[in-house]
């Protein structure tokens, strides 16, 4: 699946926040290993499913680290981050539970905090 962002794609414009994750999933196996053909919608209903990130947010906001004792010191407004370990173009086996469904320029996407990713594939070696 190639998952580089192009000029006429849409999803250059969205900026997820925070802890989040956004993923395409992938249809799962239409048949069981025995062969039966399963009706649409029972891999929706699985507990764990898998897609790709697409994007992630920041990561985690660290607290502010103030010194007291020195209040004559001008104090920094940037916002720190813990990044996350998802990446752009992982494959990630993720809790449905907790992800939220949703459709955006007619795709089906999940977007879900990083807490919900239970394993990752990436292509590079870690």
């Amino acid at each position: 699946m190639n998952l580089t962002l192009t000029e006429d794609n849409k999803l250059k414009k969205i900026i997820v926040v925070g802890d989040r994750v956004l993923v395409k999933p992938i249809a799962g196996d239409e048949r069981t290993e025995s062969g039966l053909y399963l009706p649409p919608g029972v891999q929706e209903k699985e507990k764990v499913q898998r897609g790709y990130v697409i994007k992630t947010g920041p990561g985690y906001v660290m607290p502010a680290v103030s010194d007291e004792s020195e209040d004559w010191k001008p104090r920094e407004e940037q916002v720190k981050y813990i990044p996350l370990q998802a990446r752009e173009g992982d494959l990630a086996l993720f809790q449905a539970g907790m992800a939220t469904e949703l459709q955006y320029g007619g795709e089906k996407y999940y977007i879900m905090p990083h807490q919900a990713i239970l394993m990752l594939e990436r292509e590079e070696e870690i």
